[in-house]
């Protein structure tokens, strides 16, 4: 038998890791006692051979190892992991009400399970591995969920760049069946009494946008008897919330045909509330930095701005808040007196405060008169417990 794999990192990493970095990069390994597996348990050590922390090893990855644990050695077996998963579920005890059946049970590194996501949509639970390194516990970890949750079904979900090697070695693929009941490709879940669709088998993310839920509560009470537009719309979730508040009418505004189908099949599950049958709805497929700019005769009293993300690495970060700025003037721009932005932004290397003030300057600007109503962040069901994990802020402003 081998000996356990050993890892010695460099004095920047060993510091970040005390801080709580959930990481270390193939760059800041500095000695390694043999050639690890997909998997393994890494046993990183300090500069005076100390014992430091311990992660899941990928040798495939320049993210090279998935911390589990810091501080003081702890053997790692299924009581642990057990108990890993009950903090985990515990954290979400009391958050949600009988008609929220959509939610996040784990939320990979700020729940204690690197690179591993647990979406719950009624009775199908959606597992999304974001690194390789799960596979070879992959039965132990869907035997745990089946024993603590009693789901009906278990999706699992591959990221796009590990989806070759989990074929190739393991035999899994994106939107495979791990256990129960067949899914159909679109499941039905309740969030705050409303209904949804979610496309867990082929789904952006794991079938859903489930971090956005308590932002579209909030519109929802601003809504009443205003026009709103929800530009980069996608299933038409903040349309849906806004409609049942009791807007005037709701304008759907993206690029892409397949997400405003399933806007249309969403305000179908809802038909029999009545708010959302009395509402005006509105769909336009079209490029939303460009219709914005070519619809300037438009007004709505509500605009919700919720694009993708704008910076999906750091040398993207700068142009990506100019087009956080250039979207936010374009808003505000079709914005009637005493209208509401609602400014969303879920690039990770934005920050908050990048992002908060550069939708502040804009409004500033304009020479009409602004108030902050709210900002927010993470919901509770997803937790970001170090900084690269803070993606998602939204910004409420009333423009006068």
């Amino acid at each position: 038998m081998d000996a356990p794999l050993h890892l010695r990192v460099t004095a920047g990493a060993e510091k970040a890791l005390r801080a709580g970095e959930p990481w270390i990069y193939e760059r800041s390994i500095r000695e390694q006692n043999r050639n690890g597996s997909i998997g393994e348990l890494a046993i990183i050590y300090d500069r005076k051979d100390r014992f430091l922390a311990l992660g899941l090893f990928d040798p495939h990855s320049p993210l090279r190892v998935r911390i589990l644990h810091v501080g003081r050695p702890e053997k790692i077996n299924h009581t642990w992991w057990r108990t890993r998963l009950d903090i985990a579920l515990g954290k979400r005890d009391g958050i949600f009400e009988a008609q929220t059946t959509g939610y996040r049970w784990i939320n990979g590194e700020s729940d204690g399970w690197p690179g591993l996501v647990l979406d719950r949509y009624e009775g199908a639970l959606s597992l999304k591995l974001y690194t390789a390194a799960w596979l070879p516990r992959l039965d132990e970890v869907v035997g745990l969920i089946r024993e603590r949750l009693r789901p009906k079904s278990i999706v699992l979900r591959l990221s796009r760049n590990i989806q070759k090697l989990t074929g190739d070695q393991f035999g899994k693929s994106d939107g495979q069946l791990l256990f129960g009941e067949v899914v159909p490709g679109r499941v039905v879940f309740q969030e705050h009494g409303l209904r949804f669709e979610a496309d867990v088998l082929r789904g952006q993310k794991t079938g859903f946008f489930l971090d956005q839920r308590e932002n579209r509560k909030q519109v929802e009470e601003l809504a009443r008897g205003r026009r709103v537009l929800n530009a980069f719309c996608f299933s038409g979730g903040f349309s849906l919330y806004a409609a049942r508040g009791g807007a005037r009418s709701v304008t759907d505004l993206d690029i892409s045909e397949l997400a405003l189908a399933s806007g249309d099949r969403n305000f179908q599950l809802n038909r029999s509330v009545p708010q959302v049958a009395r509402c005006l709805r509105e769909t336009i497929r079209a490029d939303a930095f460009d219709w914005l700019a070519e619809n300037s005769k438009r007004h709505f009293d509500l605009i919700v701005l919720d694009p993708p993300s704008m910076a999906k690495r750091e040398s993207e970060r700068v142009r990506a808040i100019r087009a956080y700025g250039r979207l936010a003037s374009l808003a505000i721009g079709l914005l009637s007196h005493d209208g509401i932005l609602v400014a969303c932004s879920c690039s990770a290397h934005v920050s908050t405060e990048e992002f908060f003030g550069t939708v502040r300057k804009i409004a500033s600007g304009t020479g009409r008169s602004c108030e902050e109503i709210l900002t927010t962040a993470h919901a509770a069901d997803h937790p970001a417990t170090f900084s690269a994990a803070e993606y998602l802020k939204a910004i409420y402003l009333r423009i006068g």
